[in-house]
């Protein structure tokens, strides 16, 4: 922290705060629309951005993060610290999972019943039970990842059978600008899930950094937030493209 703070004095003061800003504004939107009593997560999301400044998050508190890309976290996870919690929230490709499969604690980005498998295989084959997402394509957004809502149920059922999986609730991307119906809808489906799947179903991970107070007002378990914390990209890596 102090050596960060040192080289980068500059970014550590702008990173607090925005961490301070971010926090006023997700414990507003939980006083004016949640229970005291419900927990709303703050993920970093690390594309792109220097290990040093992801460890000065974690120092911060944002020791939950989450990876996009599994070759570039492979080159960065060696120099994080211990204190931090990695979930992939990207796009997952079937070859990838033998990756990452002992090297992170969630998978978000589930959305087939192949990659569920081959999660659920390797999951297996290396003694452990993974936490998983399924991911909804809320928008039905041809250019966006994820099962549709018509073939949710089919998918969910599929994975709450397998024995290396440990369904823990869904992930979504709203529609930029789509507006508020949206996100009640898909805090609907959550809850909806959530009564059949039981007491481990405890995850809704939606709402990013243009819109994370409408996802807190409509439910969100967990925000996930990469400019809004990290910023313009004068302060991050773009060595990795």
């Amino acid at each position: 922290m102090e050596n960060v703070e040192a080289k980068q004095p500059d970014f550590y003061n702008y990173l607090v705060e925005n961490y301070k800003r971010i926090c006023y504004n997700i414990s507003e939107a939980k006083a004016k629309f949640r229970s005291d009593n419900d927990e709303v997560k703050l993920m970093g999301v690390t594309k792109t951005v220097a290990p040093e400044i992801v460890n000065a998050s974690v120092d911060l508190g944002i020791n939950l993060l989450g990876e996009n890309r599994v070759q570039e976290f492979l080159s960065k996870k060696d120099l994080y610290s211990k204190n931090a919690d990695v979930h992939i929230i990207g796009h997952l490709q079937t070859n990838k999972v033998k990756y990452i499969i002992n090297e992170v604690s969630m998978i978000q980005s589930v959305d087939s019943l192949k990659l569920a498998g081959e999660i659920n295989k390797l999951a297996l084959k290396n003694n452990l039970v993974m936490d998983v997402l399924c991911e909804v394509n809320i928008g039905d957004e041809a250019s966006k990842s994820g099962v549709s809502t018509l073939l949710l149920d089919e998918l969910l059922e599929q994975m709450s059978g397998m024995e290396g999986l440990r369904l823990r609730g869904l992930m979504t991307i709203p529609p930029v600008g789509c507006g508020e119906a949206v996100f009640d809808k898909m805090h609907g489906i959550y809850l909806e899930r959530k009564s059949k799947y039981g007491e481990c179903f405890d995850t809704l991970s939606m709402g990013m950094s243009g819109d994370y107070e409408l996802a807190v007002k409509h439910g969100s378990t967990l925000v996930r937030l990469g400019t809004a914390l990290y910023g313009a990209r004068k302060y991050i890596n773009t060595e990795e493209k």
